[in-house]
């Protein structure tokens, strides 16, 4: 299994958001991954680089005022005479006006995104273009005949909708991997989403379609962000309707019940036939993450990775949380490993 890197990812760095009520450094850093890489590199993994995919493949998936908001959102905060983090002040939210996208950047700022966890700082656009390039090449990779690739995206990408950016994502990398495989002779794809968190922006841009089922296993909404998508009843609409699961675990989830759950989306993917699988793989369902609730240990994710590998479809896993810096490396390589039938 190749393995897709930029460094350009680190030039997302310095941000600070709101967490809970108090102003703190960022909790998506460079680190979470150069701890992958690292882990990946010391288990022989091959390291490559993405490829120079144009930008408007974005639009594939993204609304094209969105991407021209997010490559220009920063030049026109400093042209304002500010440095620093770029978080909003105020969103559009109900009995205010959705319709109409504020010319200044601040109020733009609140029209797209749904957070201030989610700062946009001097390289965010670099870093989350060369995510989104990672994200296709692995893509690429698969649609041109390997069995599996990964793609080592920061920033994440699968609370990013078509046209709004927040949960540290600004472009939906694993959704812009599911369209290039539609693109390069796929019919149907499935994407399942083993984030701790829901994958709120993925569900939004597939919602009224039937060639992506998406399937999420995350911690309930009812305390967890992103809060206001996620639960059980939503199902698609449209042509979509029925191509939506979503598999909402409580907090403490261990892993026999996420076992469970997973083998439910799994079976859902199997009658599905889909010709490819899109994985966004987040590790945020550790024991010891700062900011989730579920207690799966470094043991279980050589078993994830097994289990998602006996699905026996060419399959991008993509990149998404995990905030426990000191055990990403490790984790993510357990899931790899496994998937590629090695032990560590």
């Amino acid at each position: 299994m190749r393995v897709v890197y930029s460094p350009l990812h680190a030039r997302h760095d310095g941000g600070v958001e709101l967490h809970r009520g108090a102003l703190v450094p960022s909790f998506e850093s460079p680190a979470r991954a150069n701890f992958i890489l690292q882990a990946l590199q010391q288990n022989g993994f091959a390291i490559v680089p993405p490829r120079d995919i144009p930008g408007a493949r974005l639009l594939g998936v993204h609304d094209a005022g969105f991407v021209e908001f997010l490559s220009g959102a920063y030049a026109r905060w400093t042209a304002g005479g500010r440095d620093g983090s770029m978080l909003p002040s105020g969103f559009p939210a109900r009995g205010l006006r959705q319709d109409h996208r504020p010319s200044g950047i601040n109020g733009a700022m609140g029209f797209y995104t749904f957070d201030a966890s989610t700062p946009i700082v001097f390289g965010t656009w670099d870093a989350a273009l060369a995510a989104a390039r990672c994200a296709m090449t692995a893509a690429a990779l698969v649609a041109e005949g390997d069995s599996a690739a990964y793609a080592l995206c920061r920033p994440p990408g699968h609370h990013a909708g078509r046209s709004f950016y927040g949960g540290y994502c600004y472009l939906n990398n694993a959704s812009l991997a599911a369209q290039y495989l539609l693109d390069h002779g796929c019919a149907r794809v499935a994407v399942l989403d083993v984030d701790y968190h829901h994958g709120n922006g993925t569900q939004e841009i597939f919602w009224t379609r039937d060639d992506v089922l998406f399937v999420s296993l995350h911690a309930t909404p009812e305390s967890e962000y992103p809060y206001f998508l996620g639960y059980a009843d939503e199902r698609g609409a449209g042509r979509g309707d029925g191509y939506t699961l979503n598999l909402p675990l409580p907090l403490g989830t261990g892993w026999q019940e996420y076992r469970a759950a997973l083998m439910v989306g799994l079976g859902a993917i199997a009658r599905f036939k889909p010709d490819a699988l899109v994985v966004s793989l987040g590790v945020d369902t550790f024991e010891a993450d700062p900011i989730s609730a579920f207690r799966l240990t470094g043991a279980d994710y050589p078993q994830l990775g097994a289990c998602v590998a006996a699905a026996g479809l060419p399959t991008v896993l993509v990149q998404e949380g995990g905030y426990a810096v000191a055990e990403i490396g490790a984790n993510v390589a357990g899931v790899l490993a496994a998937f590629a039938g090695r032990t560590l």
